[in-house]
């Protein structure tokens, strides 16, 4: 069991990945996040959260990555350039050890959310059309 204050440095490094997983981090950023040195800081991040630094983070990104393949329609290499990966063939490795296929396989199981809403294009267009009033009429002041 790791003591409370020691917990409270890695947690700041563990904050630190999940906020700027998209930047280039390294032990060394991470260590000095949580006031250790690196080669303490990585033994004691493993024993206290079961995976090593670089393993936390890649599985940030990762994660971030799947969930803009659901969300958006960006190009996968805009995806994982977006998360902070710089090589498609690392990334397409590691999504698919973690997922169990590529990212085009994976974004082809999740269709965009605007192919399944059934609402009339009419509909679409009238609630999605500006009012057309002018200022005066909408602060309900009528002229002279």
């Amino acid at each position: 069991m790791v003591d409370p204050p020691l917990a409270r440095h890695l947690l700041r490094a563990k904050d630190l990945v999940d906020g700027r997983y998209f930047e280039p981090l390294s032990i060394a950023d991470l260590a000095a996040a949580a006031g250790l040195s690196p080669a303490y800081f990585s033994r004691q991040f493993r024993r206290s959260f079961g995976e090593t630094p670089h393993q936390y983070l890649l599985t940030r990104r990762l994660e971030r990555a799947a969930s803009l393949l659901r969300a958006t329609d960006r190009p996968v290499t805009e995806v994982y350039l977006a998360v902070g990966l710089v090589s498609h063939g690392s990334f397409t490795t590691s999504f698919t050890r973690m997922y169990g296929m590529s990212p085009s396989a994976y974004r082809a199981r999740f269709p965009p959310a605007a192919s399944l809403v059934r609402v009339p294009r009419c509909m679409v267009l009238a609630y999605g059309r500006p009012s057309n009033r002018t200022f005066r009429e909408a602060a309900g002041t009528v002229g002279p």
